[in-house]
């Protein structure tokens, strides 16, 4: 298992942080070359470094996944160096501030789809030819719970996320017969720095959270990871426009 990516290059965006940078270091112990995306530089450096630290092999671009220029460069600039793009797991994404639709601001509805709903379609409008002409490829989006289920103060955000799983399906099934999987993960909440912003260092808060789960603890992002990398694996070759929940059961209570 330890290298079974080996002769792999595995695409991450929002790989500064969270989730993004947990599954772009286990994708690189796990064998595979991997590109780290994310707008954040220095920290997107930083998962590089530590990355080639360990052994493995990365490299860091610059990227606004909702600028469709960025995103058709990061993608190129990802074969130039590597030769080729066997996997991508598009996960940046952003917070909504929290309202009610009533209350809600245009901006902040125009900016996470944008991020969250638009940047995925992005990615896999450039990642999807490349895995095309190589005749196989795996992609796994970044959706959520809540893109699943009903979130009351968020609307943004779960509508971003709802898509992401439609985004996912469609796209299963427009390329199934060029033997590229798409999948979704669809994670509760995760103990990473947008948690932490959200709760805003209130520890009852955060108490009132992990009450929710029957686990009565948080995601890990190493756990989201590790699905990933098996959406990704040979293992998972008859998974195709899946979402696939990690909640600890939250969802089924």
């Amino acid at each position: 298992m330890a290298d079974e990516f080996t002769g792999k290059v595995a695409l991450v965006t929002g790989s500064a942080s969270g989730i993004g940078r947990a599954t772009a270091r286990l994708f690189a112990r796990r064998g595979a070359s991997v590109v780290a995306a994310d707008v954040r530089v220095e920290e997107g450096q930083q998962v590089v470094d530590l990355v080639k630290q360990s052994g493995g092999d990365a490299t860091f671009i610059r990227c606004d996944v909702s600028s469709a220029l960025d995103v058709e460069a990061m993608v190129g600039q990802a074969v130039s160096h590597y030769g080729r793009l066997d996997i991508a797991y598009n996960n940046a994404g952003v917070e909504c501030k929290m309202a009610a639709i009533g209350d809600a601001e245009e901006t902040d509805w125009d900016r996470v789809l944008s991020i969250n709903l638009k940047g995925i379609w992005l990615c896999m409008k450039h990642e999807i030819p490349v895995m095309v002409r190589q005749g196989q490829g795996a992609i796994v989006n970044c959706s959520s719970v809540v893109g699943l289920l009903g979130q009351k103060n968020m609307a943004s955000y779960v509508a971003s996320k709802h898509g992401v799983v439609g985004l996912t399906r469609a796209a299963a099934l427009e390329y199934a017969d060029s033997a590229l999987r798409v999948n979704a993960v669809c994670p509760a909440i995760v103990e990473t720095a947008m948690l932490h912003r959200y709760t805003g260092g209130d520890a009852r808060l955060a108490a009132e959270l992990t009450s929710q789960y029957p686990t009565r603890r948080l995601t890990q992002a190493d756990e989201i990871a590790e699905a990933v990398l098996w959406l990704c694996s040979d293992q998972a070759s008859y998974v195709n426009g899946h979402a696939l929940v990690i909640d600890g059961g939250f969802s089924v209570q």
